[in-house]
């Protein structure tokens, strides 16, 4: 079917018509991963590994997928979560995405490499969002990103810990944003593929503007485009993060902490010693070290670990409110889902985002009911399996 008169439902629908709207780089930067991409297969592929138990005859008339993420409520099991240069997706789309959020009842959580600025997407509305953020080495930047975001209302920080140097992604560099490409391959990816993208090149190119990252503009003040400040943020990456760096987060944030990059029972049960009221399991959506396990298949371990001490949520791979049901079922409280809000942000904009989240919500609330649940509580490791056999 032509993507333009494609009515898009899934996540896989808003793909096919952001493949075709976005300028090749955003669209390889969005939909790849590190190296090969086996992991980023994987986290996809594992959840379909994971059946749903099919209940009959039970009073499913009244279904609420509501629950509470990081102490805050939620009208389902779901977060957005946060995307690097989201901003240059659709014009102003971090603002576009918040907006769909709110209306959604559902977290949405800001990058620290975010086009609009913490400011920006306070002005939206006053319900609260989450912030995402590095650890930066200069420790003085850090403070001041906390101090802003706790100024705008920011509760709840997710500190993602799985980046002490960044994943070698083949695209990115054959794209010509990681450097490495060849003239052409900088010329197809660049303005080439602006030409053959017009309205992009209109509604985000031209009106979207300023395409700086609004959270480090006052600290990158020479640069003018993303590729200048991903290169800052390059540099400020901080390989010599420990634990003891947690401990000192945890120590200058007065608000909720979560440490986003678990992928272990190790590192798990380290993020709660040093003060974490939340982990993700997450591996960065196959976008670092590839080869790795998925998160789904990782989040039981953690689940068993410390599920009775905090929060565990997970992201990667998540495409359908029916993924949600299976996470929540191996014993995550919550997802968040990065990709699918991205690619309906570019194919739709808003809507897109607001059509993607209604979908989320009716795929979960049908499998609650037709595995015979009401309750989000109610959805435990007695509604699926991982084989069919098992089902009989």
């Amino acid at each position: 079917m032509p993507t333009m008169n494609l009515v898009p439902v899934s996540t896989d629908d808003y793909r096919r018509i952001a493949e075709r709207k976005l300028p090749r780089f955003l669209f390889d930067y969005v939909d790849g991963g590190a190296f090969g991409e086996t992991t980023l297969a994987k986290n996809t592929a594992d959840f379909s590994k994971i059946v749903p138990k099919q209940r009959v005859m039970r009073d499913v008339s009244e279904v609420e997928t509501a629950t509470t993420l990081a102490g805050q409520q939620s009208a389902m099991p779901v977060a957005l979560a946060p995307v690097g240069m989201g901003g240059m997706l659709a014009r102003r789309a971090e603002v576009q995405a918040k907006r769909a959020a709110d209306a959604a009842g559902v977290p949405f959580t800001l990058s620290t490499v975010s086009i609009c600025s913490l400011e920006e997407i306070a002005a939206v509305s006053d319900k609260p969002f989450w912030f995402q953020l590095y650890m930066l080495r200069d420790r003085g930047i850090v403070t001041e990103i906390l101090d802003r975001a706790w100024g705008v209302g920011v509760r709840t920080l997710v500190f993602t810990v799985d980046l002490a140097v960044v994943g070698e992604r083949y695209r990115d560099v054959r794209n010509g944003i990681a450097g490495g490409a060849s003239a052409w391959g900088k010329f197809r990816a660049g303005p080439l593929s602006y030409l053959s993208h017009p309205g992009w090149v209109v509604d985000v190119g031209l009106k979207g503007k300023p395409h700086t990252f609004g959270n480090l503009a006052s600290y990158v003040p020479a640069a003018t485009d993303p590729t200048q400040y991903r290169e800052w943020v390059g540099s400020q990456f901080d390989a010599s993060v420990t634990w003891k760096d947690i401990e000192w987060l945890r120590g200058v944030w007065k608000g909720k902490l979560i440490i986003k990059g678990v992928l272990s029972v190790e590192d798990a049960t380290a993020a709660v010693t040093a003060g974490a009221d939340a982990v993700i399991v997450s591996n960065h959506g196959g976008r670092q070290l590839d080869g790795v396990a998925s998160s789904i298949s990782v989040l039981p371990q953690v689940v068993e670990s410390v599920g009775d001490k905090t929060e565990v949520l997970m992201d990667s791979g998540v495409r359908s409110g029916l993924d949600v049901f299976r996470a929540r079922a191996l014993g995550a409280n919550g997802v968040l889902i990065g990709r699918s809000w991205a690619f309906a942000m570019a194919a739709r904009g808003e809507a897109g985002v607001a059509g993607l989240l209604n979908a989320y919500r009716n795929e979960f609330k049908s499998a609650m009911a037709l595995c015979g649940v009401t309750k989000v509580s109610d959805i435990a490791g007695d509604c699926v399996t991982t084989s069919d056999a098992a089902q009989c």
